[in-house]
């Protein structure tokens, strides 16, 4: 028994291996390039969240020497020495450096009889802070800051006292001093921290991971899997299926070739499989929407001329209905079918075009039902952070359901019927996919200088990223209700007037 289960784990196997490694429609790799941008745009918001950390009020009392602190505010931010790099597995990490950060405070001192109040200038020097960011998927698919480990510390903190008791301030502000340089340091981490589970998220949870495309289908952008980080490259794997609105939960299996890249040399690369168009197509034939009718006199005159030739036996026994006016329903019978090849992209397309005579008031009475079977040939570009199509009639070829001599008849059709394609229907097609889709970017985040590259089984867009919004944009207009920071924090007090209350 032992032996039978051994051997029916071995055949198992790699199909559980398979199984638990869904192959990415849509794959996004974000190289060192990429990350140099995001370290740009995020020192930015890193000074801009330190210099709204709070400090609370600083008071005690050596001897006879009293102090209050109050008011602390941020002024300056040095963070020249600052580096964001890839860290396998999955992590982010941010130091910053021998940074500056230049305070003011207000002061309210009482030596013996001596009281004084005023603003004290201060710098802290040789600030390090070390921060590791945790990239995770969450429940939903989404991509997340799951964890942030950080260490802030300050080597050297100075304060300059002015004033007729100014010896005095210098050698009894030591106690000032320590406390301001201890209190400091202790809101740094928690304010990063704040900064990143909570507002860094709020960005993140602008990239669509399932949404609407149009009135009939949807796309599902869910990370499959963790993100995977190398030292050079941070690559997600996204389901990239699209689904009919009225079938939400329909699943589609991917067999095709699972994207591979390779690149580095752009700042970002977006790959795309077959599966992905593939699955597009599968959702609008499920829609039901690819299906054209065309009557009356939205037919061409010219092909409505030959037509009524090339079925006038079988228009003149039909009298009276001689003068009823013609309709084309062009119907694809089966989901459409994407081919990549390093040559181009081309799409097969079968369908059924049903020509008939619609006499008013009359049943309609139908002349032909040819089969058809079209090859397209499909640009794919971006434009913004949209993933576009246009497609173009390649080979065009109509036969008879019937018999191979009907096939015969209708071979004098095949050239108006392939202008009409060209001149009617590919434009109602492309019409549809002039929006396209939206590629899983953080809002503010664009691409420019695509390049498309085609490969066996997927296609390639490499890029570079500029944003457009910044990063404090973004998360002003998206804030959660709460942003709180979890961190103790408080609101300075208003200094006492009276001496004695110190």
């Amino acid at each position: 028994k032992m032996a039978a289960s051994s051997c029916l784990l071995l055949l198992l196997l790699p199909w559980l291996v398979t199984a638990s490694h869904s192959p990415p429609g849509c794959k996004i790799r974000i190289t060192s390039k990429g990350l140099d941008l995001v370290k740009q745009e995020g020192l930015r918001f890193v000074e801009q969240e330190l210099q709204n950390i709070t400090v609370s009020d600083l008071h005690g009392k050596e001897g006879q020497f009293h102090y209050n602190i109050s008011q602390v505010k941020v002024m300056d931010l040095q963070l020249a020495l600052s580096d964001l790099h890839f860290q396998p597995q999955q992590d982010l990490a941010f130091n910053i450096n021998n940074a500056s950060i230049s305070l003011r405070f207000r002061r309210q001192l009482l030596y013996w009889f001596f009281y004084d109040i005023g603003s004290i200038n201060a710098s802290a020097d040789g600030v390090h802070i070390h921060t590791v960011l945790q990239l995770a998927k969450d429940r939903a698919g989404r991509l997340k800051i799951s964890n942030i480990t950080c260490n802030a510390s300050i080597a050297r903190m100075h304060a300059g006292f002015s004033g007729t008791l100014r010896k005095v301030y210098e050698f009894l502000g030591t106690f000032i001093v320590t406390g301001m340089r201890f209190l400091l340091s202790q809101q740094i981490c928690p304010s990063l921290e704040h900064a990143s589970l909570v507002l860094l998220n709020s960005v993140l949870d602008t990239v669509p991971v399932r949404n609407y495309v149009d009135e009939h289908i949807g796309i599902d952008y869910s990370l499959l899997r963790d993100p995977s980080v190398s030292t050079d490259t941070l690559d997600l794997d996204f389901k990239g299926m699209f689904f009919p609105r009225a079938r939400e939960n329909q699943e589609l299996e991917n067999h095709a070739v699972e994207p591979v890249i390779k690149e580095t040399e752009r700042m970002v690369y977006v790959a795309f499989s077959e599966y992905f168009f593939d699955s597009a197509m599968h959702a609008y034939f499920q829609a039901g929407v690819l299906t054209i009718e065309l009557q009356g006199e939205k037919v061409p005159k010219d092909l409505e001329v030959l037509l009524r030739a090339t079925f006038f036996g079988t228009i003149f026994m039909l009298s009276p209905a001689v003068d009823a006016p013609l309709r084309l329903v062009l119907q694809v019978s089966a989901p459409p079918r994407c081919i990549i090849k390093p040559s181009g992209t081309s799409v097969s397309v079968s369908a059924f075009l049903n020509i008939s005579l619609v006499p008013p008031g009359q049943p309609a009475v139908q002349l032909s039902s040819m089969a058809m079977e079209t090859k397209l040939s499909a640009k794919v570009f971006l434009q913004g952070k949209a993933l576009r199509v246009q497609l173009d009639l390649r080979r065009f070829r109509i036969y008879s359901k019937q018999s191979a001599l009907e096939s015969l008849a209708l071979f004098s059709l095949q050239a108006p019927l392939k202008t009409l394609l060209q001149l009617t229907i590919m434009p109602i097609i492309n019409e549809r996919t002039k929006k396209g889709v939206q590629i899983p970017l953080p809002e503010g985040m664009d691409f420019t200088r695509e390049v498309v590259t085609n490969h066996a089984g997927f296609l390639t867009v490499g890029a570079d990223l500029h944003f457009s919004k910044g990063l404090r944009e973004v998360i002003e207009k998206y804030r959660p209700a709460s942003t709180t920071p979890t961190y103790p924090s408080s609101q300075p007090a208003a200094p006492s007037v009276d001496p004695h209350q110190l």
